[in-house]
């Protein structure tokens, strides 16, 4: 498939700011299911962008930009061509071995409840079919709502709740596979909707597990599916704060206002191997 990203966030703010920092993980790379054909970064103001890997190997750019500053729109376009795989990701950089995803965070960490259903749904049988069984039972039991959670939200609240975003629907999977001793991890990145949704309101999220004999397999429990050539795979790592989109700071007394609009569509170019 070919598919087309265009991600616009933009800052506003009420009084001009002294400074700003930014640490991007919005450019896609290579590996064996996904190429990049076209891919850039443009800001609305003068400015250097540093590029870089952090250390689970996504690729990085670092902002920087002197003051005084009343907005910036940082601006990605590109056009991405993938390959089904039945959800197997592979050529991708491994810095750390597969245990290593089987680390807690404050985002992921398992609570008495997550345990429970983790262990009542997927406590036996082939790793894969667990895996398979815990996706079935999040997308059965858990309700997409924007408005219930934020960036901060643990899986263990999200799941309380019964309801999140896709970042909580991969929390809270993550959190299950890895008490039952699977390593996983977070990904983000963008999705093809089949629904023909090309407007949406932000990225995507889903997660990988680990299985022996097989490698990295792409989960996605807020659709209830595994991944297909319709994902856009941009940055992985231990939960949403090692992969988030943007991270950053500036220095000033305002007020921010932040916008994202996202779309995400097939691309009309075609591509010769």
């Amino acid at each position: 498939m070919h598919i087309r990203v265009d991600h616009h966030t933009s800052y506003e703010y009420d009084r001009p700011i002294h400074s700003l920092i930014q640490l991007l993980r919005l450019s896609p790379r290579n590996h064996d299911t996904q190429t990049v054909r076209r891919w850039q970064i443009n800001l609305n103001v003068d400015g250097t962008l540093k590029t870089g890997e952090d250390s689970f190997g996504n690729v990085t750019h670092m902002l920087s930009l002197a003051g005084p500053l009343s907005s910036l729109t940082v601006a990605i376009e590109g056009e991405v061509e993938t390959s089904d795989s039945h959800g197997l990701v592979t050529g991708t950089p491994e810095r750390f071995p597969s245990r290593f995803y089987l680390r807690n965070t404050r985002l992921t960490e398992a609570d008495a409840e997550i345990m429970t259903f983790a262990r009542d749904t997927a406590a036996d049988g082939e790793t894969i079919d667990r895996l398979h069984r815990l996706l079935s039972a999040l997308y059965a039991n858990l309700s997409f709502d924007a408005a219930a959670t934020h960036v901060g939200t643990t899986a263990a609240q999200a799941f309380a709740a019964g309801r999140g975003v896709c970042q909580d629907f991969a929390h809270v999977f993550i959190a299950a596979a890895r008490c039952l001793g699977i390593p996983a991890r977070y990904v983000g990145g963008h999705l093809y909707r089949s629904d023909g949704a090309r407007v949406q309101e932000a990225g995507h999220a889903w997660a990988e597990a680990y299985v022996d004999n097989l490698g990295w397999i792409g989960f996605d429990a807020a659709n209830g599916v595994c991944v297909t050539d319709a994902y856009v795979r941009v940055s992985a790592a231990l939960d949403y704060l090692g992969a988030a989109p943007v991270r950053g700071a500036w220095s000033g007394i305002a007020n921010e206002e932040l916008t994202v609009a996202v779309t995400v569509d097939q691309a009309r170019n075609q591509y010769q191997s």
